[in-house]
Formats: C-alpha cells, structure tokens, sequence
C-alpha cells in the first residue's frame, strides 16, 4: 500500500478529519490533501509526527514507496525541552540549517528537535543552549567538534515547538534553505538571516522580515502583517484565492505588482482589509499571486 493510501486509511480509523489532522500537525489542510492524493510527500519532521501519531514506525508508514530513499537511512535527533511560565520574549539564534520549522503549540514547553539523515553525531555536534532571564528566553543552537556552517545547511533540520500562551514577541535568526512557520500567535515575530522559501501557515501576527535573498514565499493562513524589509530583492509571494489583504509600499525605489499564473494582472488587494502585506527596504520588488503554492 502507498504512503498516501496508508495515510488515509490511519486518518479514518481514529475518525480524524483532514483540518484535524493538519492542525495536530501544525501545517496547512492543502498540504493533508496533497500527501493523500500521492502528490508530495511530507518532510522529516512531519513523518516523525505521524509517526507518533499513529503509533506506527516511519519505515512502516513508507513500506509501500519503492522509489523513497529515505526509507533507507536513519533519522538521527537531538531533543531538548524548557518548561515555560509565565509571558517572556524570546530570542533565538539556530545559525545554519536546511530546513527550519516554528510552531505553536498548546503546552508550556519549549521544544526543540534537531533532525538529520546524514550527520551521524547530532547530538555531539550541535548543543542547544536556554537560558532563562528575568523577562527574556535565549535559545541558541551552536555547532561543536569543527562542524562546519555549509555541513549544517547541506544536512540538518532544526524544529523548534513554543507555547502561544506565553508568547509576546519572538525574535529568530537563522541561515537556511526554507522557513516554515505554522500554528504561531503572538505580538510581534521577527526573522533575519537568510531563506530562499518562506511558508506562512496558520499565524496571527505582526510577521518581520529582514532577508536580503530573492524570496519565494507561500502564504496559507495569516491574520496580521508580514512586512518585507529586503535592499535590491525581487520576491514572490502565494496567497489563496480568498485572503483579504491591503498593501503598503515604503522605502526607496520599492514596488508591488500582481499576478494570477504566468500572467499580470490589476491590483487585487482590498484597502479596507485587515491584514497587510508591507514592503519596506530599497529598489525591490514583490510579486503577488493568487494560489498559495502548496507545501512541497
């Protein structure tokens, strides 16, 4: 049987629909349908949720996909966990990474899990430090042993898990492959560093972002801002067919234009919306289309 049988039928035995199932998992429910109509594939973490889920091992979940490579080759983690009380801002340096997933969650706990298929010694490469202030949470993921930053981005995903309860504002750094951030409610997010994919799915914030990169960012659920601040960038940006959104264009030289396919199109933002895509910085430019580009 192929995963995406397998996963169907696992999902009705527990009489869990697909939007239950993607918020357990903190992605989109595009991206349920996707997996179950054989048509993409979950990423390591999300295997790992499953995994757990259903009580199954991943090797059981992929025995059917003859052509997965994956299936082949161990997972090797690294898992750290914080109890949290009460509202803190939270600072957070992860460095490089492939692949780089924040959610929110319902408990108290800070967790985070780094994951790789390929560097063997996860757990004595990379420490995860926290420390606790007085109204302030430092998380840092930093590299032992002479592990290098391109090892880092060319093999390890980092997942990091925080309680909405007690978050007011979230500051991230990181250099990575793709971004995805899923499930988050809180004031005020900030990223910077470095991404070429972005995924927004499922968060109620005001949403800063300083990357220089040309981006390519798909937008499932966003109740808030995202404020683009990029110098010389040109960008795209995915958003369903039905969100609401007003813009606004500051800085030097910036501008915002519209598409739906390959093809450009009138301005199709709503003045009066609530939520607002910003682009601030200098001489860039976004794209925005219609159709949020599911999660791959």
């Amino acid at each position: 049987m192929k995963f995406a049988d397998k996963l169907r039928e696992l999902r009705k035995q527990e009489n869990m629909s697909q939007e239950a199932l993607a918020a357990k998992l903190g992605v989109s429910r595009q991206a349920v349908t996707k997996w179950e109509t054989d048509k993409g594939l979950p990423d390591i973490s999300n295997f790992m949720e499953l995994s757990a889920l259903f009580g199954i091992t991943v090797e059981e979940l992929l025995s059917g996909e003859e052509t997965i490579v994956v299936k082949q080759e161990p997972l090797y983690e690294s898992r750290t966990e914080y109890d949290m009380a009460g509202d803190k801002r939270i600072d957070m340096r992860l460095g490089g990474a492939k692949h780089v997933l924040l959610k929110g969650s319902d408990d108290e706990k800070i967790l985070v899990r780094l994951l790789s298929r390929s560097i063997e010694t996860v757990r004595q490469d990379f420490k995860v430090r926290i420390e606790d202030e007085k109204h302030r949470i430092d998380v840092s993921v930093n590299r032992m042993n002479k592990m290098t930053e391109i090892a880092a981005k060319d093999g390890l995903d980092i997942e990091v898990t925080l309680p909405n309860r007690c978050l007011n504002h979230l500051e991230m750094q990181a250099n990575c492959s793709e971004l995805r951030v899923a499930n988050i409610v809180c004031e005020n997010l900030e990223f910077s560093g470095r991404t070429e994919r972005m995924s927004i799915e499922k968060l109620d914030a005001v949403f800063e972002v300083d990357c220089n990169l040309d981006m390519d960012i798909s937008c499932c659920g966003l109740n808030g801002a995202l404020e683009l601040n990029q110098i010389s960038a040109t960008s795209v940006l995915h958003v369903p067919d039905d969100f609401a959104f007003r813009t606004v264009v500051k800085g030097i030289g910036n501008s915002i234009s519209y598409g739906n396919g390959e093809s450009l199109t009138e301005d199709f933002s709503n003045p009066d919306a609530e939520s607002c895509i910003e682009l601030n910085g200098m001489k860039s430019e976004l794209k925005i289309m219609r159709g949020a580009a599911l999660q791959k």
